[in-house]
């Protein structure tokens, strides 16, 4: 006897099925390595995860610093942190108030003169005094200004992006005006003709000549071993995490892309589309080129992401960082990822220190000491060391 199967089968019976087949092919799908599993397997360096986890305290303190110093009145009202809006973009688990009650030296709370509104937010005199010192000047937001728009393909960036990485490359609180609007003979502020209520800043002369930072490594290191020169001329330093196996194949692999040619990060790709390792050496160097402009030598990957098409970049970014763990060090602590440029460090350290650098460091550490630093709020006290 035959059995006939289809329209006489239960219409759950058919649906059962569906889902069955559907959960076969999905399980055979994710046999494939994700960016996800990709970052969870990476090779742990404790040095940047230590620095990570006193980080994820000091990124949601400066964004609360940033508003307060766009206010004219420098502060702000209580109830504006406890929006859903800011909540969601501070990350705040327990409220705004228990917030700012943990970072005394940070942040003091003041009823309003007038006792019908609201308590306000302001800086401590010590915070105060270190904001200064960790806003950069108008000069150096032009020249590194300058360089990300020379990595641009079109020589022009979103004005947004440059808002979103203004912390990282240390720009001052009012960079558009004092150094954009300020230098028309640099720089052009026009409307983006691709996306409404956007603006774009464009270079408004013929790109001058820059030198990428890793020249400088690459003639240290020839002066000091000129018999490796086949190994420096288009290498980048590699730093491996403590503890990391190499095999014999990824040395050999890493050493014949060491060799591989590339062209400035500054200079315009060929139109043709060459090898993926030439790609992803270009790649490469316009990354590091990025990472040494910023102060601390570290970015948030989403931040970088965004200049992705800008500079001509085909590849993952995130991908891109967790292939070549010599060079950069991806952390996802504090519910995000952030890279850093590993030979700009030592023992959790900058090597070669800024001024900005070193206020964000005693910001940082008082954001460490929590309750703890009230006793440094007052700008009359001597800071602690970082």
């Amino acid at each position: 006897m035959k059995i006939h199967f289809g329209k006489h089968l239960p219409i759950m019976f058919h649906r059962a099925a569906a889902a069955a087949y559907r959960g076969i092919w999905a399980a055979f799908r994710r046999q494939k390595t994700t960016s996800a599993q990709y970052v969870a397997a990476r090779h742990r360096d404790n040095t940047f995860e230590k620095l990570m986890d006193g980080y994820k305290n000091l990124i949601p303190v400066l964004s609360v610093q940033d508003m307060i110093l766009a206010s004219p009145e420098h502060s702000i009202p209580l109830p504006f942190l406890a929006s859903p809006e800011a909540i969601r973009l501070l990350r705040l688990r327990r409220g705004p108030a228990h917030f700012l009650r943990s970072f005394p030296a940070v942040f003091s709370l003041r009823p309003h003169p007038t006792t019908s509104l609201p308590v306000l937010v302001h800086l401590t005199p010590a915070a105060s005094r270190l904001a200064q010192q960790i806003s950069g000047t108008a000069p150096l937001a032009v020249e590194r200004i300058t360089r990300l728009l020379c990595l641009s393909l079109s020589r022009s960036l979103a004005l947004r992006d440059l808002i979103r990485v203004s912390h990282e490359l240390g720009f001052p609180h009012d960079f558009v005006d004092s150094a954009i609007a300020r230098n028309p003979t640099l720089f052009s502020l026009s409307s983006n003709p691709n996306e409404p209520n956007t603006h774009l800043v464009s270079l408004a002369c013929p790109a001058p000549a820059v030198v990428p930072a890793i020249d400088s490594w690459r003639l240290r290191m020839l002066a000091d071993h000129a018999d490796k020169e086949p190994d420096i001329h288009f290498g980048f330093s590699q730093i491996f995490p403590p503890g990391m196996r190499l095999t014999k194949g990824y040395r050999t692999r890493l050493k014949a892309w060491q060799h591989l040619p590339y062209p400035s990060p500054y200079d315009t790709p060929p139109s043709a589309v060459g090898r993926k390792s030439a790609l992803e050496k270009r790649a490469v160097a316009i990354a590091h080129e990025f990472l040494s402009l910023t102060v601390e030598k570290m970015a948030e990957v989403e931040k970088f992401s965004h200049f992705r098409k800008s500079f001509g970049i085909e590849l993952n970014v995130r991908d891109l960082f967790l292939d070549h763990p010599g060079i950069f060090y991806l952390s996802a602590k504090a519910r995000r990822h952030t890279v850093f440029l590993r030979e700009a460090y030592s023992r959790g350290c900058l090597i070669e220190s800024n001024p900005m650098y070193e206020a964000r460091m005693k910001l940082l550490h008082l954001v460490l000491m929590r309750k703890r630093g009230a006793a440094f709020a007052d700008s009359g006290q001597n800071m602690p060391d970082s």
